[in-house]
C-alpha cells in the first residue's frame, strides 16, 4: 500500500501549524509538570510563583521563535522575507520583554505576600514599600530596554539614532533639561525605596492635608486624605518640602485636650475625674493620662489633659469623648467653674449728715 503523493503546498501550510503544535503542547506539558513539583504549599513558593505567572508570555515568545526558525525554510522572495522577518523579529523582542516583566512581577508579588505573622506592622509596611517602589522600577526598566531594541531594529530609527549620539552634545543638554522632573522622580523614589521616610500605610500630614499614604509609584505617591479626598504628590516634592510622619516609628499617638476653667476649679479632683472617664474607654491603651495647668489667662486657666491611644484615630476618637464627658461632669459637679467675668462693684461713699452723695 502507497501513501498518497502530498502536495507540496500543502506540505508548506502544514508545517508551521504542526511546529506550533509541538513546540507548544511540549510547554503545557512542561508547565503542568513544574506546577505539580512546585506546588504553593511546597519549600519553593517564590519559584512556584516564578513559574505559574507570565504562561500567555512564554507561549507568545516560543510561538514567533518558532516561526522565525522556519521562515529561512521556505524560499521566499527578498522584500517578503526581509518583512516577514523584520516583523517576527519585533513579536520576539516584545514577548521576551514581556516575560521577563511578568517574572520579575511575580519575583515581587511572592516576597510581598511573605508577610510573617511575628512582624509588626511597622516591618510589615517598611517591606511592602520598598518591594513595591523597586518593582515597579524594574518594570519601567524591562519596559524601556524593550522598547528601546524595539526601536533599534527599525532602520530609520537606528540611522536617527546614531546622528543622535554624533550629536551628543547639544541632544544631551535639551534632553537631559526636558526629562529633568521624570528623573528627579526616578532618583527620589529610589531614595525612598532605600531610607523610606515615608511608607505605604504611613498617617502623613502633607500640604496641611492629614491623610494615609495608599500608593507609592515610581514617581508620585497617592495619599488618601481623611474625608476619602486623593493627593497626588511628586516624588521630587515629599523629599523636597518638610511633612510630618504620624507613625514612622509606631502606630501610638498622644492626644491633648484644652479646657479653660475658673480659677476656683479644684485641680486634684479634676485630675481623679479624668482619669475615671479615660478608664471607661476601650480607646485609651491605659499607658498615658494626665492633667496640667498649663497656662493661666487673664480671666481663666489652661488646663491640658495628655492621654495615649495605640493608633491616630483612636486618639482623635479618644480626645472627643474626654471632651463631652469632662464638660458634662464640670457642669455637674463644679458648675461654677467655666469662665466667669467678674465685676466689682465700687463702693458708694456716704455724704456728710448721713444722706448717700446724689447722682449728678
Amino acid at each position: 500500500m502507497t501513501l498518497p503523493d502530498v502536495p507540496l503546498w500543502l506540505i508548506e501550510l502544514l508545517a508551521p501549524v504542526l511546529a506550533l503544535t509541538l513546540v507548544l503542547g511540549a510547554h503545557s506539558v512542561l508547565h503542568r509538570l513544574m506546577q505539580r513539583l512546585f506546588r504553593p504549599d511546597g519549600g519553593a513558593p517564590v519559584l512556584g510563583r516564578v513559574i505559574r505567572a507570565g504562561r500567555r508570555p512564554v507561549r507568545f515568545t516560543l510561538a514567533t521563535a518558532t516561526l522565525l526558525a522556519i521562515v529561512p525554510e521556505y524560499e521566499l522572495s527578498g522584500r517578503v522575507a526581509e518583512t516577514l522577518g523584520r516583523g517576527l523579529g519585533l513579536a520576539f523582542i516584545a514577548g521576551l520583554g514581556w516575560t521577563v516583566a511578568a517574572k520579575l512581577q511575580a519575583v515581587f508579588d511572592a516576597y510581598l505576600e511573605q508577610a510573617s505573622s511575628g512582624e509588626s506592622s511597622v516591618d510589615r509596611r517598611r517591606r511592602r514599600t520598598k518591594l513595591t517602589v523597586f518593582r515597579r522600577l524594574t518594570t519601567v526598566g524591562v519596559l524601556a530596554l524593550t522598547a528601546g531594541f524595539l526601536l533599534m531594529t527599525i532602520p530609520v530609527v537606528r540611522t536617527v539614532g546614531v546622528s543622535l549620539f554624533a550629536s551628543a552634545g547639544v541632544a544631551g543638554i535639551v534632553v537631559g533639561l526636558a526629562a529633568r522632573p521624570t528623573i528627579a522622580n526616578l532618583i527620589a523614589g529610589l531614595q525612598i525605596a532605600v531610607t523610606q521616610p515615608i511608607r505605604i500605610g504611613d498617617e502623613v500630614i502633607v500640604e496641611n492635608e492629614f491623610g494615609t499614604i495608599e500608593e507609592i509609584t515610581a514617581t508620585y505617591i497617592v495619599v488618601r486624605i481623611w474625608d476619602e479626598r486623593r493627593m497626588v504628590v511628586p516624588l521630587a516634592t515629599v523629599l523636597e518640602k518638610p511633612f510630618q510622619n504620624w507613625t514612622r516609628e509606631s502606630t501610638r499617638m498622644l492626644g491633648t485636650v484644652m479646657l479653660y476653667l475658673d480659677y476656683d476649679v479644684p485641680v486634684a479632683e479634676l485630675r481623679d475625674a479624668l482619669r475615671d472617664v479615660v478608664g471607661r474607654s476601650p480607646l485609651w491603651d491605659g499607658d498615658v493620662c494626665t492633667l496640667q495647668v498649663t497656662d493661666l489667662k487673664e480671666r481663666s486657666m489652661e488646663v491640658r489633659a495628655l492621654v495615649s491611644a495605640r493608633t491616630s484615630g483612636a486618639a482623635f476618637e479618644l480626645r472627643c469623648f474626654i471632651r463631652e464627658e469632662m464638660v458634662r461632669l464640670i457642669a455637674e459637679r463644679w458648675p461654677d467653674a467655666f469662665p466667669r467675668l467678674r465685676v466689682e462693684e465700687p463702693a458708694r461713699v456716704p455724704q456728710q449728715g448721713g444722706h448717700a452723695a446724689q447722682p449728678a
